[in-house]
């Protein structure tokens, strides 16, 4: 082949800053120990399915725990072959807001449990629902986990068999700068008061997204753990997983791993659009449609979008590399734009845990917690 025929060479991008081939380094990395469960993914749009199924066969997954739109179910229930556990969320394109987080959501509890034999329904109270909450409703505290409509949606959900899922605080980067104002987003740890009363109060497991919200801090979680036999964490949200784990002593992960076998769960958050497959169009700025748009605009950007999730968890728990991560990581520009820029990535430094670690990780916590609920 001349110069002149040669492909050109792919640009980086914010899912691919290394330029790596992630099909030939799923064949790298080899099947992992055991097939693996995701607990945590939002997998919309028939087509932008049937690319994540790629991702998922290659790197080993085989069951999803998805946060759905509800009309896009059934098309995601066909493009994955059914292999997809769906998880209640609420509407929230709904242009009646009010009504898709009041009334609407208890009917959609209800739909997702018979139409999808659902048996989990998520809350999320990350702390920017409280500006949604502000303009929409006039009341900041409209969706903290304990207001009325919450406790009502939660008393549905334990009358109909199902559990909980909880996405709780966000990272610490987002509290020492988007969050500065504590008088309009609370501190962290005011975050877990309600859900430490309410998951006394409604025992059945609880799925607390993104390692409980701290992965910042294994003592803390440690003691959550501890004081709440229901709760169980996931390992999703990527990009923060691998900034923050990658910093801890590898000897810390293990003994908290060990500590809490059987109730650490393997999850990726990964979301898929259709947007994601389509040349990039004129949104709104800010708009979810003109975020999604600029992740990816062709199937192979979309497919290293999927992709790179699964190499970086995978790479981390079961090697011991030692460098960058190939995605971008706009956090450590919000921290300190000095230095960093939105191409910017954190160092990965992977753990190499213990073959039977991995295997409670990625398959046995979740068929111990999440499968035994389902099958009840």
């Amino acid at each position: 082949m001349s110069h002149a025929d040669r492909p050109a060479p792919r640009p980086p991008t914010a899912s691919n800053r290394l330029v790596l081939d992630y099909r030939a380094e799923a064949r790298r990395l080899g099947p992992p120990p055991t097939p693996i469960i995701d607990a945590h993914a939002h997998i919309n749009g028939p087509e932008a399915a049937k690319v994540y199924r790629e991702a998922r066969d290659l790197y080993g997954v085989t069951t999803v725990y998805s946060q759905s739109r509800i009309e896009d179910a059934e098309a995601v229930r066909a493009a994955l072959d059914g292999d997809v556990r769906f998880v209640a969320v609420p509407r929230w394109m709904s242009p009646d807001r009010r009504h898709a987080h009041t009334q609407g959501f208890l009917d959609d509890i209800a739909e997702w449990r018979e139409r999808f034999n659902s048996r989990m329904v998520k809350f999320w109270t990350a702390p920017r629902i409280r500006d949604i909450a502000r303009e929409d409703f006039g009341d900041a505290d409209f969706f903290n986990l304990d207001s009325e409509w919450r406790r009502r949606q939660m008393r549905l959900a334990s009358e109909l068999g199902m559990m909980i899922m909880v996405h709780v605080a966000d990272p610490d980067t987002w509290f020492a700068t988007r969050y500065g104002d504590a008088s309009r987003y609370l501190h962290k740890q005011d975050h877990y008061l309600a859900l430490e009363r309410l998951g006394d109060e409604h025992t059945q497991p609880w799925l607390l997204a993104h390692m409980g919200g701290w992965p910042e801090d294994l003592h803390f979680l440690d003691g959550l753990l501890s004081r709440h036999p229901n709760f169980v964490l996931d390992t999703s949200a990527t990009k923060w997983m691998v900034r923050e784990i990658s910093k801890h002593p590898r000897t810390a992960l293990l003994e908290l791993l060990e500590k809490h076998r059987g109730r650490i769960l393997f999850g990726s958050d990964i979301v898929t659009m259709e947007q994601h497959l389509a040349p990039r169009k004129d949104f709104a700025p800010g708009t979810p449609a003109a975020t999604f748009a600029a992740q990816a605009s062709t199937r192979e950007e979309a497919f290293d979008l999927y992709a790179s999730r699964y190499w970086a968890l995978r790479t981390m728990f079961e090697t011991a590399y030692d460098g960058e991560s190939p995605i971008a990581d706009p956090d450590l520009m919000m921290v300190d734009p000095a230095r960093f820029d939105a191409m910017s990535a954190p160092r990965l430094a992977g753990k190499a845990l213990p073959k039977d670690l991995l295997r409670a990780l990625y398959r046995g916590a979740c068929d111990a917690t999440l499968e035994a609920w389902w099958r009840r």
